[in-house]
């Protein structure tokens, strides 16, 4: 079972928070959910935090009364998701002195093996370009460090792991990355560095639109794993840190795709 849940947002004064709100907030949205935060290896959640139209200064960030904002919370395994299903946010969101007024809740509701039936085993045209919009700072580790750029092999590799821990479905290992890798190429972006505070301080990551485009000599079978990750993706999100707020990626599938072989 998968479940993206939207809050839209607002607020009835100018707000102010810590950069770091983020870690107060998805404490809270799990301490009401009744699951505990670091006791999982692979995440069986993402979160958003307040993603709009914000002034951020030094070490605050800034609301305001005439803008809309969306928060998320996704789960990835039956347990999760069934406890997001029954979070109740009512009428507000308080925390840290601030008060968000909640507008509307909007659910995506699926599951692995839909998904799989859908994207892969009714065997549909493949898609071939996957435009997509990253929200919030998206890293990936890598030797001890951190890496903020959109390399291909790295944004499958963190969707397949979470599908392959998840999912009844086993879609395959190093040699599906190895072949994605391959089969495909980063055609277009347009990203720029965005830090969020975490416990230890402060990571960077990269945010904006990014487009990979799959060679049409690719075999068409991976061609639509490639698609079912890639639109897994709206519900883990992408890298590191996604239960804190990191990662949060949005997709715009095309169907049009030019000749690339």
């Amino acid at each position: 079972m998968l479940i993206h849940s939207n809050w839209t947002l607002n607020v009835s004064n100018p707000t102010i928070l810590p950069r770091s709100y983020n870690l107060e907030l998805v404490k809270i949205l799990h301490n009401q959910i009744g699951l505990e935060i670091g006791t999982e290896k692979i995440p069986s959640t993402s979160f958003s935090g307040i993603c709009g139209s914000c002034f951020t200064k030094q070490d605050f960030i800034a609301f305001e009364p005439q803008e809309c904002y969306q928060l998320s919370l996704c789960g990835l395994n039956k347990d999760s998701s069934k406890a997001i299903i029954e979070l109740n946010l009512n009428e507000t969101l308080e925390f840290l002195g601030a008060k968000f007024n909640v507008i509307n809740r909007e659910d995506k509701i699926t599951s692995y093996e839909e998904l799989y039936t859908k994207l892969v085993a009714n065997e549909p045209e493949p898609v071939r370009k996957f435009n997509f919009q990253f929200t919030t700072p998206t890293a990936f580790g890598q030797y001890g460090g951190t890496l903020p750029l959109p390399l291909p092999s790295l944004m499958f590799r963190s969707w397949l792991e979470r599908w392959n821990n998840f999912s009844p479905v086993y879609l395959g290992g190093d040699e599906l990355i190895t072949y994605l890798n391959n089969a495909l190429w980063l055609k277009h972006h347009r990203i720029q560095t965005r830090s969020i505070q975490m416990y230890k301080g402060y990571v960077n990551g990269f945010i904006g639109e990014v487009t990979l485009q799959m060679f049409n000599r690719a075999d068409t079978l991976l061609a639509n794993v490639a698609d079912l990750l890639v639109q897994y993706a709206e519900f883990a999100g992408t890298g590191m840190k996604t239960r804190l707020g990191m990662g949060q990626t949005t997709i715009n599938l095309a169907k049009k795709s030019v000749t690339a072989d």
